[in-house]
């Protein structure tokens, strides 16, 4: 008689050990803050610096050079416009900004990705704009868009990351006119989280909405936000044609804008942090008017990218406290506007993903979290004041992200959290490690780091004394080895391609 078929057994050992091993693509939900934000000026500063920067609007005025068009759009809103200086009375960019939404989705090719960016929430989004790119084994260089894409694919793999960003690296081996195209092809291509768009160059940022037209259909995109870009302003007070030229691209097509002033303490803006904020203040409140201008209910995200500068050596300064100090006053002075607020990030001066690096970044992460920041852009990958982009600091810096998640969360008090029969169970003397309590609950009672070593010396010792570089190092290497490629409709990839092939082919590279 045949015996029956064996049973393949469910759960057990051999169940929780494929389930360590498996791949994992999971992304947790953009921050919903459950704590209060924290407050450094009192009423009577936050209306001394909003009646002094409308001061300045109206007294100093702001600039933009070579914008005849922007000239004439304030001339026809009331401004008072003289050569390229424009003075805006005061109330009427307050008045301006009021269409302009408290909050906003932006869509994901993977509605699952999408974020939330305004209110409570906290979007992170990873490091934009450095020329340079190290690691462990290759040392500092000029970054390709090989190493732009194995940043996109370990955004796409690092759970507490939100957003796949921008320029995450500047790839020098592509030519300035087309590199655009190809960074938007890998974040569109290598990742389905949410991402932004070109802002060098005007055409470019058209571009940008021409590929989301093909990736998302051109209704879609014209009734719904498919991209946030930087557009920063030239501080102290000036709007240049490129930036502003993006701007109103975007403005236009309903696609979000951070725009956010570009501060270095000492040299763009005042040494003192009330003179400072007053300066952030009226030119976001400038900038962002502009946009309702262009397109009244547009989405914007006020921006304050801060810091100091080493009086000795010029050099900016991160994570220091006159920083949080403004990030800190900027983030009540947006919430008073009722607009989003983007700042902060894992900022530091350090060449290294060193000790230095890890002071400075804990510092500026841990104030944006408090300072009720909506979008923080450069959350993880940020080395040498900005001029590095780090595989290396990317991974240490992802993981990290993972303690705001849970700081957000707050204090719950419900009847599991209270714990009053684990206490009463244990009593005095014993020890809650076999409690009901805890065994019903450790599996999700703590943050846990991927990356970080706790074991015993001893282990430490025979696994080779490794320090934090070295594990990063091995964890960029298994997220790249562990990534798998988004599926795409074959029709829409090659729409991107034939796109992108066109717009290369339409002119000559050029790499100024």
């Amino acid at each position: 008689m045949a015996q029956p078929a064996r049973r393949a057994r469910g759960g057990g050992g051999a169940a929780r050990r494929a389930a360590r091993s498996a791949v994992s693509f999971e992304t947790a939900k953009y921050i919903e803050r459950n704590i209060p934000n924290f407050e450094v000026l009192t009423e009577e500063a936050l209306c001394i610096i909003e009646a002094n920067a409308e001061t300045i609007l109206e007294e100093v005025g702001v600039s933009f050079p070579d914008n005849p068009r922007a000239l004439e759009r304030w001339r026809e809103a009331g401004a008072d416009v003289q050569g390229e200086r424009v003075r805006i009375p005061k109330g009427l960019a307050r008045q301006l900004i009021k269409t302009a939404p408290a909050s906003f989705t932006q869509h994901a090719r993977n509605p699952e990705r999408n974020v939330v960016v305004g209110g409570n929430n906290l979007v992170l989004a990873p490091v934009y704009g450095p020329p340079f790119v190290r690691d462990a084994a290759g040392g500092r260089r000029y970054a390709t868009m090989a190493d732009f894409q194995k940043f996109v694919k370990l955004g796409y793999m690092s759970k507490w990351l939100h957003h796949s960003g921008g320029t995450v690296c500047e790839p020098t081996d592509v030519a300035v006119n087309k590199r655009h195209l190809d960074m938007l092809y890998a974040h569109m291509t290598l990742s389905d989280k949410p991402f932004m768009g070109s802002v060098t160059e005007p055409s470019r940022a058209q571009d940008s909405v021409d590929m989301c037209n093909i990736l998302f259909g051109e209704k879609f995109v014209q009734e719904n936000t498919v991209m946030t870009s930087l557009i920063n302003i030239n501080s102290p007070m000036t709007f240049d044609d490129v930036m502003m030229g993006a701007l109103e691209v975007y403005a236009q097509n309903n696609q979000a804008c951070i725009i956010s002033p570009f501060i270095v303490g000492g040299a763009m803006a005042p040494v003192s942090v009330a003179g400072t904020l007053t300066q952030v203040l009226a030119e976001a409140l400038a900038g962002i008017a502009y946009s309702q201008l262009i397109r009244p209910g547009a989405p914007v995200i006020m921006g304050a990218f801060v810091t100091s500068i080493d009086m000795n050596s010029g050099a900016p300064t991160f994570g220091t406290p006159e920083a949080a100090h403004i990030t800190y006053g900027a983030g009540q002075l947006a919430r008073r506007l009722g607009l989003p607020y983007r700042s902060a990030g894992s900022f530091c001066g350090s060449k290294l993903p060193d000790a230095q690096a890890a002071y400075e970044t804990s510092n500026s992460l841990n104030m944006g979290l408090l300072s009720g920041v909506n979008f923080m852009l450069h959350a993880c990958g940020w080395l040498e004041g900005g001029l590095v982009s780090s595989f290396e600091k990317f991974v240490m810096d992802a993981d990290q992200l993972g303690t705001l998640h849970h700081l957000a969360r707050g204090v719950e008090m419900d009847e599991n959290a209270q714990a009053m029969d684990a206490i009463r169970e244990v009593g005095p003397g014993g020890h809650y490690l076999g409690c009901d309590h805890t065994q019903a609950n450790f599996k999700d009672a703590f943050w846990k780091s991927d990356l970080l070593d706790y074991k015993p010396f001893e282990t430490w010792e025979d696994e080779g004394a490794r320090d934090t570089q070295t594990l990063a190092s091995l964890r960029v290497e298994k997220l790249l080895n562990d990534y798998q490629q988004p599926a795409m409709a074959p029709e829409i990839k090659e729409g991107l391609d034939a796109f992108v092939a066109e717009r290369k082919a339409a002119e000559p590279d050029t790499f100024m």
